[in-house]
């Protein structure tokens, strides 16, 4: 699914310009950065019902993004979206464009498969706790994966499944193990049912 939000290039900028745009306008104040080396950050304006609408789906927050800014594609992943603490309202964006050749870090879907028909589950009566749902993956944009999977079929009761048991597709790494063994945290167990092993 391919996700295009409308920019326009703002020149008022500070909280109060902020302020206005969101109240007055209905519209979200942003910036995108990153990309060659020459690009300069730029700031930003878009429509927050079409912000909000595209946020509703999981590909805004794992997908490459196009950005026509005055009339202009630009290809773009979200970093950061804030959003108003009580109202149902995105206070400011933060986009960052993408290269060809450039990896990013980008947030994915963990898909965890055999959950119902492992034999700790089924036949022992093991139940899953899931520690993580998401991770952050490090890639080319052209090989942003969907989601990445782990599966249950084989893990015991009172297993621990971790960072490392993950399938990434080729050139897709986990950021976390970049860093070394100690950030191999767990993502999900199977706890022995209530009242026996």
């Amino acid at each position: 699914m391919s996700i295009t939000l409308n920019a326009n290039v703002r020149s008022d900028m500070g909280k109060g310009a902020s302020r206005r745009l969101r109240r007055e306008k209905g519209q979200v104040p942003a910036i995108m950065f990153g990309g060659a080396k020459n690009k300069k950050p730029v700031a930003l304006t878009l429509e927050h019902k079409d912000v909000f609408k595209a946020a509703e789906s999981n590909a805004f927050y794992s997908s490459v993004l196009t950005i026509n800014v005055d009339g202009k594609d630009e290809k773009a992943i979200l970093k950061d979206m804030q959003r108003h603490p009580a109202k149902r309202e995105i206070m400011h964006i933060d986009f960052q464009r993408v290269t060809k050749t450039n990896p990013i870090n980008i947030l994915v879907p963990i898909k965890f498969l055999n959950e119902t028909s492992c034999p700790a589950v089924k036949v022992a009566g093991g139940r899953i706790s899931h520690q993580m749902n998401e991770v952050v993956v490090t890639c080319l944009a052209a090989d942003i994966p969907e989601f990445v999977a782990v599966d249950m079929q084989d893990v015991p009761v009172g297993g621990i499944v971790h960072l490392s048991d993950l399938e990434t597709p080729k050139g897709v790494k986990i950021k976390a193990l970049s860093t070394g063994a100690k950030n191999d945290t767990p993502i999900a167990n199977i706890a022995a049912k209530r009242g026996g092993s």
